[in-house]
């Protein structure tokens, strides 16, 4: 199993973080200080830990973004302080199968919030498992 891990980018990268990943597509809204608006992307997955959001204007590591994104029923807002751990620019140095976008950890989220992030990630991982 370790010589697949090693030929497989993807692989390895999942094996060196601390939540396992979720798929999740959910629109997406931050704001960064020098910024007076939300900006709006999509996600690609999630964990208990952060999440990727698919952009070509990825922020710097280690700039902090406010991030706000809802359950697709509108029924309850997450919202959080994050900071940008991984930031893939589009272009030719990208791994095959990575988009461009940024990670981003979740940083401070009110404890309703957590919980929320908990079921989302839970309940996807749920889905994603083969029959």
């Amino acid at each position: 199993m370790a010589e697949d891990a090693a030929s497989d980018p993807e692989e390895s990268e999942a094996e060196k973080r601390r939540h396992p990943r979720a798929p999740l597509q959910l629109l997406v809204q931050y704001r960064f200080d020098s910024v007076g608006e939300f900006l709006a992307e999509y996600s690609s997955n999630i964990s208990l830990g952060g999440i990727y959001i698919r952009t070509d204007r990825p922020r710097e590591e280690g700039a902090l973004i406010y991030l706000q994104f809802a359950l697709k029923d509108g029924s309850r807002l997450i919202e959080g302080l994050g900071r940008v751990v991984r930031s893939n620019p589009p272009g030719d140095g990208l791994p095959p199968g990575i988009e461009p976008g940024m990670g981003v950890e979740f940083v401070n989220f009110d404890l309703e919030s957590v919980e929320l992030i908990e079921k989302i990630v839970q309940d996807r991982l749920e889905r994603a498992k083969p029959a």
